[in-house]
């Protein structure tokens, strides 16, 4: 791969990541906090009969969907808390997707060297190892958007902002707090590698009847709009079967990174919320996050395309 092709792919990679990142923040906020164990609201006014038959209230636990919690969130902090940690995600969306589709292009080209060229085996590989190197390297800036996600103020409170949430991480665990929850993220990198094996077994298919039938047209094989739905569309296929497979990774990601937390490692926060919770709770939120993540992997993947083509020429 050449000094421009690896350009190219950093650039489209970045600007994929960062329109889905801004279009689909409101439904990342709301997922965050229904996977946090924070997630239980406190609702008054519950009338219970007693021995006697006085009616008391007392304060019921729930476990709210993902419209109650958008309208507690609307209600209580106002819209601008359903764009927390957007500041971080742009900071760190564009570096990150940049770094992962780099290292996959990369890995790919040098795998197919080694393997049958566009094998199963090549995309598994590439991958995983792209979905480690960008881990590894951003790690820190999705701590402290999902801090800053998590922290929920009333209307009129000081929020607090980027700055004052590292400071409080490096103050309560030095550098290694930056890094709470990478070890939740490297088990997602199995999302990663499903998503991009059916992803590019789909995409391979649809270049193979866009070739059939410009071969019967007599006609040359040249990129139309339907080619770009087709993208998005096994995009979207992709994502949903991965993510619903390897979804409570997220989670115990969440719970890891909570301020304050007794979630301490990968499979104690893992065991430990079955336990308290059930394994249910390995799967709150799961709705919000294939509603905001369908859209959110189909506009970046196709954004990725269509900016490789147009440098392409």
């Amino acid at each position: 791969m050449s000094q421009r092709d690896t350009l190219v792919h950093l650039f489209a990679g970045g600007c994929g990541g960062t329109v889905g990142a801004i279009l689909t923040c409101p439904l990342e906020v709301v997922k965050t906090r229904l996977q946090s164990s924070s997630v239980t609201l406190y609702i008054s006014d519950v009338h219970l009969n007693t021995v006697n038959c006085a009616s008391v209230n007392r304060v019921a636990r729930v476990s709210p969907g993902p419209l109650h919690c958008l309208k507690v969130i609307l209600q209580k902090e106002g819209p601008r808390s359903l764009f927390r940690g957007l500041g971080p995600n742009l900071v760190g969306v564009a570096p990150s997707r940049a770094i992962y589709f780099a290292a996959y292009s990369s890995c790919k080209e040098r795998l197919n060297k080694v393997f049958a060229a566009d094998s199963t085996q090549v995309h598994m590989i590439s991958a995983g190892a792209a979905g480690f190197t960008a881990i590894t390297a951003t790690n820190p800036i999705w701590l402290i958007k999902t801090r800053l996600q998590l922290d929920a103020r009333n209307r009129g409170e000081k929020r607090m902002n980027a700055f004052e949430c590292i400071r409080r991480v490096y103050n309560a665990d030095g550098l290694k707090g930056f890094y709470r929850g990478m070890s939740a993220s490297y088990a997602g990198i199995s999302e990663t590698v499903i998503h991009f094996v059916i992803y590019e077994s789909i995409k391979r298919k649809l270049l193979e009847q866009k070739n059939a039938s410009a071969i019967e047209d007599e006609d040359e094989s040249v990129k139309d709009p339907s080619d770009f739905v087709g993208l998005m569309l096994a995009a979207a296929t992709s994502k949903t079967c991965a993510t619903t497979i390897a979804y409570p990774h997220e989670v115990v990601r969440t719970r890891l990174r909570e301020e304050g937390t007794k979630y301490k490692a990968f499979f104690q926060t893992l065991s430990l919320v079955v336990k308290e919770e059930g394994y249910g709770s390995l799967y709150r939120g799961l709705t919000t996050h294939l509603v905001r993540q369908i859209p959110n992997t189909a506009i970046m993947m196709s954004t990725y395309e269509v900016v490789v083509y147009l440098l392409n020429g």
